[in-house]
């Protein structure tokens, strides 16, 4: 019965859409000839923009600077998923004010537009489980969109930050017929443009001055749509934009910085961090510093103390109110409350450090979603996080305790070869780049010893995992409890040979601790996996291929990204049946580029065969002519894999 009602559901959906779609046929013609031109040129597109506008303008006010910005946004939806674009949202929050919105959708009917004014417009504060902001949306739904339909909106926003300009897109993963932008300013207000992406876009630039104003215009023309592409590093690193930046403004009595350099940069930062935690340490958190680091012989041992305290007991819940997104809390507030963001975590750590006699550092840093360096673009967009940095013997531990297991000599993976705005007081100021952790620090080292009976394989296998693959499990882990779902994790996480392959038992070591490798022992079964044609057995002990997950598609047009660079080793014994010999053992394998380097052996001994592949992946992202070499490379071990041992009974 249910799968009568699936069928009969399917059919009818079936039949509406051959129906609909020959409405469509029907109506065709009396589209405009716009809509079959654009229709014709972008073939693969759900709409194309047609009109983006965008008018900036930067006014001298009180002293201060009034920036207002103004959008239009016109789209012609061309095909009949245009009902998907109906529902509409509009972010605002402190920095960033809707002073007004118009919305309109247009229908094309009998020869002309037909316009349909949208009424209700709902506002949602945008709260998540571990984050909370001042960010609202304004949503809103767009009536009887269809094939053809057009959509306009029309919206002001006060910008209340000078420091907070929006990029200016030029591209996007849609077509753009028109995007025009006008910067009007008053002339004593001086201004930077950061380009990004922006070499193969014929971006017209205007600039000229008319009473006592500047005023700068971008415009650009028939802009094809960009691919999207997963794990990609970030978009950023993709769209053509430009960054406005006020870098000063000349009132009557003086010049006033802005953004001109990474020192204004930082030095609006330390005003904002410059009075938190000034009162005296709470008193019960002075007494657990000093019980958790009594037993520590040296400075380096109460700060892994403390930061694996910090990671294992403050729940990590993103607040961002206001400039309370930059300002952290106090370090006694964070204590007693037990929860707080990446700039709470800081500045709790750095009063913990401080009731032993050691100095933190806060200190601010964009994730690798964020390409932007703080030479080239000195503003709050080049970062997003901040962690706190501790200096001995010339070495900097960047520590953030909004991490879950992560060892003190191990940055986020997130932050890996990053910029650090390390912060050293007023108008002191050092940028570090975090290390890359190199592969064998995230390893996944496999030792197994396989039984045949019969076409399965038996095993018993020892799987130790260290750096961030070991993060990875015990993150993942979190979220079992009972031993049938952790049994369950372990037989989808540690599959090898088929998808026939099933966990016994196991038993698990160190599970959880942040500085020693965690390791896992199992035993497994692969039903049917050994084939068995008369007196001959034929058996493929490549039963891990984790390189071909490193393998992109070869049409690929932008860079690919991984978590971190990794290495693994795997060790297959397998013990040759009674009265068999072996007739044939692949030849040993190597392979290496500057990417990566592969590894397969074959050793017969007495009675077993050992199988040997060491991979050591040593990239973190990969260009598109990268991933060429790679691919390749990675195609020729994939044959390898195919390498089967011939055994042959005994007469």
């Amino acid at each position: 019965m249910i799968q009568y009602t699936k069928q009969s559901s399917f059919f009818k959906a079936f039949f509406v859409v051959i129906i609909f779609s020959a409405s469509i046929g029907i109506n065709a013609q009396e589209f405009p000839e716009e809509f079959h031109f654009l229709k014709e040129k972008y073939p693969e597109s759900s709409f194309i923009r047609l009109i983006d506008e965008v008018n900036i303008s930067v006014e001298l006010e009180d002293g201060g600077l009034a920036i207002k910005q103004q959008f239009v946004e016109e789209d012609l939806f061309l095909d009949e998923s245009a009902t998907y674009g109906s529902k509409k949202s509009l972010d605002f929050s402190t920095f960033f004010e809707l002073e007004s919105v118009t919305a309109t959708s247009y229908n094309f009917k009998k020869g002309k537009y037909r316009a349909t004014e949208v009424k209700d417009f709902i506002e949602k504060d945008e709260l998540e489980n571990s984050f909370h902001d001042d960010t609202k949306s304004l949503n809103f739904i767009y009536p009887n969109l269809e094939e053809g339909s057009k959509t306009k909106l029309e919206y002001t926003e006060i910008v209340k930050n000078p420091r907070f300009l929006s990029p200016i897109f030029f591209g996007n993963f849609y077509p753009i017929k028109n995007k025009k932008v006008t910067l009007t300013a008053d002339s004593n207000i001086n201004f930077k443009f950061q380009e990004f992406n922006t070499k193969n876009y014929p971006i017209k630039f205007n600039k000229e001055e008319k009473r006592g104003k500047t005023i700068y215009t971008w415009e650009i023309n028939d802009v094809d749509e960009i691919k999207y592409e997963a794990a990609v590093p970030t978009y950023k690193k993709i769209l053509p934009h430009i960054v406005p930046i006020i870098t000063s403004y000349k009132t009557k009595n003086d010049e006033v910085k802005v953004l001109g350099d990474v020192a204004d940069l930082y030095n609006w930062y330390y005003s904002m961090v410059k009075d938190i935690n000034t009162q005296p340490t709470d008193a019960k958190l002075a007494e657990l510093v000093h019980s958790i680091t009594k037993d520590c012989k040296t400075d380096l041992e109460k700060v892994r103390e403390i930061y694996y305290w910090t990671q294992k007991n403050i729940k990590y819940i993103d607040f961002e109110y206001a400039l309370g997104g930059f300002i952290p809390r106090e370090a006694n507030d964070v204590f007693n409350k037990k929860y707080g963001d990446c700039k709470d975590n800081s500045s709790i750590l750095s009063e913990m450090l401080k009731v032993v006699g050691l100095k933190g550092n806060l200190t601010w840093i964009g994730t690798r979603t964020i390409p932007y360096s703080y030479s080239e673009l000195p503003t709050p967009m080049v970062d997003n996080h901040m962690i706190l940095s501790y200096r001995e013997n010339d070495k900097t531990y960047f520590l953030d305790a909004t991490g879950r297991y992560l060892p003190l000599e191990m940055p986020s993976s997130f932050i890996q070869g990053k910029e650090a705005l390390i912060g050293d007081g007023e108008g002191k100021f050092t940028i570090e780049i975090v290390p890359v952790m190199l592969p064998k620090i995230n390893s996944y080292l496999e030792k197994t010893s396989l039984v045949l009976d019969g076409n399965t394989l038996n095993g018993n296998a020892e799987t130790t995992l260290s750096g961030y693959y070991k993060i990875d499990f015990y993150n993942q882990l979190e979220a079992y409890s009972t031993e049938k779902e952790i049994k369950e994790y372990y037989t989808r996480k540690l599959q090898k040979g088929s998808n026939k392959f099933l966990i016994d038992d196991f038993n698990e070591f160190n599970k959880f601790s942040y500085d020693d490798d965690f390791k896992i022992t199992y035993g497994f079964n692969i039903n049917n996996y050994a084939k068995e044609l008369g007196d001959e057995i034929y058996i493929n002990l490549n039963l891990d291929r984790q390189i071909s997950h490193f393998k992109s598609d070869d049409d690929r047009k932008n860079d690919i990204e991984f978590k971190y660079k990794s290495y693994y080793f795997y060790e297959n014994t397998l013990e040759i049946p009674k009265n068999y010999k072996v007739e044939y053992l692949p030849e040993n394998f190597e392979l290496s580029n500057d990417f990566f380097s592969c590894r397969i052996s074959y050793t017969k001994n007495e009675n077993t065969i050992k199988y040997i592949q060491e991979l050591t992946m040593d990239f973190l992202t990969l260009t598109p002519e990268d991933q060429k070499i790679v691919n390749s490379a990675i195609k020729k071990i994939e044959k390898q894999y195919q390498e089967t041992i011939f055994l042959k009974k005994s007469i």
